[in-house]
């Protein structure tokens, strides 16, 4: 992280933990907006000073009031707005005026309601920066920092209770949201002492929120919800900060409409969608992505045990053979191994119990409740000679039943202290004061098995992201000149030579004794395109034709394109054909590149045919990366083994492919910074053809946006 992004983070403590607080439109009643801030903070006694601010009293639920802003006895480092839409603005600027250094604005009616506030916001912000003032909202719910008993908000939540001790922070856009899942967590027994919301984000965004808590040496894990990502600079830097920390991130994002549904021009674009680009994203930086509340607090339950396998694996001790079946479906389906018992190993455990099934999952069957020393010899033999990272023991209401759990809990704890490293998870029913003292123990504890698999599955993916070394840098390409206008596929294809990416031999023609020249040197068969800037998608109006054997057939074919394209597209621009040599065997991809409106140049691989039309198998990755991070994509599609050769197929040139995915990311992102302002909107390389030996884009299209 650079410096500059450490100073960004670290601007937000003033808001997030300050010495002192003036709350500006501060109210006696502590039900009130400008009441319950103060309300909060004096029952939970902040640290810090506490200044009210109300022109129309002296004492304000008993502290001394001061009449103004200007009339402070000092300058507060964060300031509460309560006041009317109307004076917010007003009251921003003379917060800055008097040099404070953070304002959380409670106020709604700016840009979530029409064109007159979002002025008065961009108004608001312009005054707070020209001071170096952070602003928090507006239209927000506060934050709360139980740590300091500071709680500039005015959710309602917190008259049922205050935030448990604990190490889980959260960031969310929604103040509802954010304190629902702060109440939910509450009632989980999950200690969530620091929830900041961002409200309209007009200057403070939910990304920023993530790296402060990235940095914050008291918090472990960062549950985060966001409805759209506003800056992506910020967010990225976060994301990057929390994986060098070790802190795992779990994320909500709701929104999952596409991009490009109405008038995409491009395929590529029209395949991904910005939900499928924000999957990329946080997979890219090992962010896991929560679909509900539950289990996004599960998830983040399970990180609060900080352990996290690089290499996960999972081994299961059951006394329920269908809770097994459950719970090896449940993994499956996560893509999280349950690799059997050793042979040995499986003879020992049925020498212990003769009908047990000792593969893997593990049923022991309920012969072990009868001497429950037998549970601790299961289980050590799952770990030492299994060797798995993550162990389930599912002993469902047996786990809770008085006669058993003591016994049971006394013989899994001497397995697990002997293996502090790895992630003990039980699945029981039992009381609430049996499952804390499971949990005392430092087990994770669940009642759904699919659920424990789910939490265990993502401490892996964690574990993983933060194994990995940082990917190199790829090799930057020389400065890409981009045109002016889209390009026809002739000159879009030369541009992509230049980078170092290989195309199908071909030439284009202008007349018909032209083409069938270009044909014979090239030899036949021969496939031929119309030339045109202004026609990208040639089959649409039949501007492809296949397998022209001789010259007849080409000068026939010649006339059946112009014709095709005067027709379908008159004011089209022709410049003639493009005569290519027909490609036989290997294997069809589709490589492209989209500019999504957030996070730039996004590369796209897929098999080409029903596998991008139909099953979407297609992966993304944000632009550039270098050659080993294109292969992994490649070998990362659910097709995949078409390119690996099988049923006895040839396979295809993986590192070839991997260099002509990369170099297109490349050459995106060098496309991204042209100096004269031109902008890439898509790439589209469709088909390539993967041979044995090579890899050749067929055809490709390079379209320019505003």
């Amino acid at each position: 992280m650079s410096a500059a992004e450490m100073r960004r983070f670290a601007s937000l403590t003033p808001l997030l933990a300050p010495r002192s607080v003036a709350v500006i439109g501060a109210s006696d009643d502590p039900t009130r907006i400008g009441g319950r801030p103060i309300a909060y903070m004096l029952q939970q006694r902040f640290s810090g000073r506490l200044m009210p601010v109300n022109p129309k009293r002296e004492t304000v639920q008993g502290l001394p009031c001061f009449p103004s802003i200007a009339d402070l006895p000092e300058t507060p480092d964060v300031a509460i707005v309560a006041v009317p839409a109307a004076l917010a603005v007003e009251t921003v600027a003379a917060l800055a005026a008097r040099g404070v250094r953070g304002a959380i604005v409670l106020t709604a009616g700016f840009a979530e309601m029409d064109a007159a506030g979002a002025a008065a916001q961009a108004e608001m912000v312009a005054r707070a920066r020209a001071s170096g003032m952070r602003l928090l909202g507006p239209n927000c719910l506060g934050l709360f920092n139980a740590r300091l008993g500071y709680y500039p908000t005015f959710t309602a939540s917190l008259e049922t209770g205050f935030p448990l001790p604990g190490r889980i922070g959260v960031a969310s856009q929604s103040g509802a949201y954010g304190t629902h899942l702060f109440a939910i967590a509450r009632g989980r027994g999950l200690g969530t002492p620091l929830c900041i919301t961002t409200g309209n984000e007009s200057d403070v965004t939910v990304g920023e929120v993530i790296g402060w808590l990235a940095e914050d040496p008291e918090t472990d894990v960062i549950a985060a919800y966001a409805e759209g990502i506003r800056e992506a600079e910020s967010f990225l830097a976060a994301l990057a900060a929390a994986r060098a920390a070790k802190k795992p991130v779990v994320l909500m994002k709701v929104g999952r409409s596409a991009l490009g549904q109405a008038a995409a021009q491009s395929h590529t674009a029209s395949i991904a969608g910005d939900d499928a680009v924000t999957d990329a994203v946080l997979a890219e930086f090992g962010v896991v992505r929560a679909a509900t509340t539950e289990q996004m607090l599960d998830i983040a339950y399970a990180a609060t045990k900080r352990i996290y396998p690089a290499r996960n694996s999972l081994g299961v001790i059951t006394v329920s053979g269908g809770a097994g079946v459950l719970i090896s479906d449940a993994a499956e389906a996560l893509g999280l191994p349950m690799p059997e018992m050793p042979a040995p190993a499986q003879a020992a455990l049925r020498a212990l119990v003769p009908f047990a099934a000792p593969r893997n999952p593990v049923d022991c069957t309920a012969q072990v409740l009868n001497d429950l020393s037998l549970v601790r010899r299961f289980a050590e033999s799952m770990v030492a000679d299994g060797g798995y990272a993550s162990v389930l023991a599912f002993f469902s209401q047996t786990g809770g039943a008085a006669s058993i759990a003591p016994k049971l809990r006394a013989e899994l704890n001497a397995v697990r202290r002997a293996h502090p490293e790895r992630l003990f998870v039980l699945s029981v029913v039992a009381d609430q004061a049996r499952v804390r003292a499971y949990e005392e123990d430092g087990f994770l504890v669940f009642e759904d098995p699919s659920r424990a698999v789910a939490a265990i599955a993502a401490m892996g993916r964690f574990g993983a992201a933060f194994a990995a070394p940082p990917a190199p840098p790829p090799a930057p390409l020389p400065k890409v000149a981009l045109p002016a206008a889209t390009p026809s596929e002739a000159e879009a294809k030369r541009l992509l030579a230049e980078a170092g990416i290989a195309c199908v031999p071909e030439q284009a023609a202008a007349t018909a004794e032209e083409a069938i020249a270009a044909a014979a040197a090239l030899g036949y068969p021969v496939v031929m395109k119309i030339l045109s800037p202004d026609i990208l998608h040639k089959s649409e109006i039949g501007g492809v034709l296949l397998g022209l054997g001789d010259a007849d057939a080409v000068r026939s074919g010649f006339s059946t394109l112009i014709a095709r394209a005067k027709a379908a597209r008159p004011e089209a621009r022709i410049e003639g054909v493009l005569v290519a040599k027909a490609m036989t065997g290997g294997v069809e991809c589709l490589l492209g590149v989209h500019r999504d409106p957030v996070f730039g140049p996004i590369a796209a691989f897929g098999l080409g045919g029903i596998f991008v039309e139909v099953l979407r198998d297609v992966v993304f990755r944000r632009c550039p990366f270098g050659v080993e991070v294109a292969e992994a994509m490649i070998r990362s599609v659910r097709a995949a083994p078409l390119l690996l050769g099988a049923r006895g197929r040839p396979a295809a040139d993986i590192p070839a492919l991997a260099r002509m995915l990369s170099t297109l990311s490349r050459f995106a992102a060098e496309a991204e910074a042209d100096p004269r302002g031109r902008r890439l909107r898509a790439i589209d390389l469709n088909p390539v053809f993967a041979l044995p030996e090579g890899a050749f884009a067929a055809d490709a299209v390079i379209e320019m946006g505003e």
